[in-house]
């Protein structure tokens, strides 16, 4: 007997990858030591150095679960499946597990007294948003696009409007990412405001959807 939905184990699958790279995040927060302190506000001054790893969780954390939202989304209008969209979703994992080594490093190395040890970190964090973006125009493509995997009735139309955002997307994380290499901390400011836009999109989306 046939499976009802035959992307059921790819998407517990990838549940369960977001689960865990979401979860790691938090683990490089480390807390003061109580044996470093020796006041109230010693401990506010301990968590205020800890400011590069909270803002660098925030920012993985909100490109981790709008991600997810998004994949959710996106595997409501299947009723297909295909070995080329299954591969596409492996490299989306590839760039969503990468996302928790890529935080650590640039929360460590913006820390440091040279600013300007953090540009490879922050480099390679904007190779791997980079990543994910190819992943989901992979993705898109093969759901959208010659034999589609959609519902038949998904608007098809209003949905390939929708996907041209991961395009504008490319090219504006090529950008970053070319920008990173000399202006490493504009190039991140830059991309962690279209995260923030990304998560209103997202949210705003949602509630249309729930008011039609």
């Amino acid at each position: 007997m046939s499976e009802s939905n035959p992307n059921s184990r790819l998407e517990a699958f990838c549940d369960g990858v977001f689960a865990i790279a979401i979860t790691l995040l938090v683990i490089d927060i480390k807390v003061p030591s109580a044996a470093n302190v020796n006041a109230k506000k010693e401990v506010w001054m301990a968590f205020a150095n800890d400011l590069p790893s909270f803002m660098a969780f925030l920012l993985s954390f909100i490109f981790i679960f709008v991600s997810w939202v998004n994949h959710s989304n996106f595997f409501r209008m299947l009723e297909k499946s295909s070995p080329k969209f299954i591969y596409a979703n492996g490299l989306l994992m590839l760039s969503i597990v990468l996302v928790p080594f890529t935080d650590a490093a640039v929360a460590e190395y913006l820390t440091s007294e040279n600013v300007n040890l953090a540009q490879p970190a922050i480099t390679l964090y904007c190779a791997v948003v980079l990543l994910n973006n190819i992943a989901w125009l992979i993705i898109s493509y093969i759901g959208f696009y010659g034999k589609s995997l959609l519902k038949t009735n998904v608007d098809v139309a209003k949905i390939k409007q929708q996907a041209a955002y991961i395009r504008y997307g490319f090219v504006l994380y090529v950008f970053i990412f070319v920008l990173s290499f000399w202006f490493p901390l504009i190039s991140f400011i830059i991309m962690s405001l279209s995260f923030v836009t990304w998560l209103v999109q997202s949210i705003t989306a949602r509630e249309e959807k729930m008011t039609m």
